[in-house]
């Protein structure tokens, strides 16, 4: 196994650069992106900088970012290297004023992270993980959720689906939230899907299921959850990649559970 740990100075640096920047605008500018969507111009500054910084230190890597797409390597080989990077998740929460959002930066190698670096700019904690390594907040170890039984699990659910066929996703959302909802301790919806899977891995939540995966969202909380001991899969059961088309963390107690209220509202 490739050591990726001398990146991960450089990974967190370039989530600190994009932190001073998140912190440092007291007034912004919100422009609608799709339907119900919307993107600030802190997305574009936090992802421009972030950009720049990674093309200087890391010149033979791609990046995949969420507002200016792909450049460098091609993602689609095997042995391909690629940075994996939302400037702002949870820009609806940001644009709103509430502090729930996070830069996400993970490095891919082909389909699956090897190192992560995740910063909550106004909640002042960064999560990082290298393959092999374990996953931290901090300087402190992470370790998943050893929650068993539903009853007693915090269950944190993805934004519902927008745009074409979201009538037809959001019917498999409902089904899960009855579900869930009749059984888990608690239900969240938290608005950010790399906070979403950073709190697994840190046990603050015992599962997340998001019905959906874009890369730039979900890469580096992936690994997180995988260097705490959770499992992170896709609406199949087998292990979550870059071209799955969900991403479920869980701790292991819990994954029979889940995956079976999973493939219930599926066939609902």
């Amino acid at each position: 196994m490739e050591d990726f740990r001398p990146l991960l100075p450089i990974a967190r640096e370039a989530v600190a650069i994009a932190h001073r920047i998140v912190c440092s605008r007291a007034t912004f500018s919100v422009t609608a992106k799709g339907e119900r969507d919307m993107v600030t111009d802190v997305d574009f500054a936090v992802e421009d900088a972030v950009r720049e910084f990674l093309a200087r230190e890391t010149p033979q890597t791609g990046i995949l970012g969420e507002e200016q797409g792909r450049t460098g390597t091609d993602e689609s080989r095997d042995s391909a290297l690629w940075w994996a990077l939302d400037p702002v998740d949870g820009t609806a929460n940001f644009a709103r004023g509430i502090p729930l959002c996070a830069v996400s930066l993970g490095l891919v190698s082909g389909r699956r992270s090897v190192l992560a670096a995740i910063d909550l700019p106004f909640l002042d904690v960064t999560y990082s993980a290298v393959e092999g390594h374990g996953a931290y907040a901090g300087d402190v170890r992470l370790h998943g959720s050893r929650v068993r039984d539903l009853a007693g699990a915090m269950i944190s659910i993805g934004d519902f689906a927008v745009g074409e066929g979201a009538r037809e996703k959001n019917r498999v959302r409902l089904a899960l939230l009855d579900r869930l909802g009749a059984r888990a301790q608690r239900i969240r919806m938290i608005g950010s899907a790399a906070i979403d899977l950073a709190w697994v891995a840190e046990g603050k939540l015992d599962a997340t299921i998001i019905l959906a995966n874009l890369p730039w969202d979900t890469m580096a909380g992936v690994l997180l959850v995988r260097e705490a001991g959770g499992a992170v899969l896709d609406r199949d059961g087998t292990d979550h990649t870059a071209d799955s088309s969900a991403t479920i963390a869980v701790g292991p107690g819990l994954a029979e559970d889940i995956m079976a209220c999973v493939r219930a509202s599926l066939g609902a």
